[in-house]
């Protein structure tokens, strides 16, 4: 078996910014559906934008290993202590909720350690691989 390479900060942010478009995009798509409608009560607004942005992240990585940017990106999210399994989801969502509290700084600290682990790594004990093929 291959041994797989821990995956660069340039796909990382490459993994980011896809992800990024593709929540702007989502959040977009569902206000023009709202807008079909006469009126949609406030709260069901920050209900669907609140479960795109919180919902996102932490599916994907935990059932496919990683996001639609990741994949794009040609990058994948493993446990660290069994890279063949995927991260459950509340250790994916401990991890969104570091990475988007932290923003950019978690994801910068990549060049600090050996497995190019960000601080949102370590806390939900995760390792971002690059793809074998």
């Amino acid at each position: 078996m291959k041994e797989k390479n821990y995956a660069q900060l340039p796909d990382r942010v490459k993994a980011a910014v896809i992800d990024s478009i593709l929540l702007i995009a989502a959040v977009y798509l569902i206000s023009e559906i709202f807008a079909q409608f006469e009126t949609v009560p406030q709260y069901i607004r920050i209900t669907a934008f609140v479960l795109i942005f919180v919902c996102y992240d932490p599916i994907f990585t935990s059932v496919y290993g990683g996001t639609i940017g990741h994949s794009y990106a040609g990058i994948s999210v493993k446990k660290d202590r069994n890279r063949s399994k995927n991260i459950s989801f509340f250790a994916a969502l401990l991890r969104f909720v570091f990475k988007a509290s932290l923003g950019w700084f978690s994801l910068l600290t990549v060049t600090g350690n050996e497995k190019k682990k960000a601080i949102h790594d370590l806390v939900a004990g995760s390792v971002v691989l690059e793809k074998t093929t």
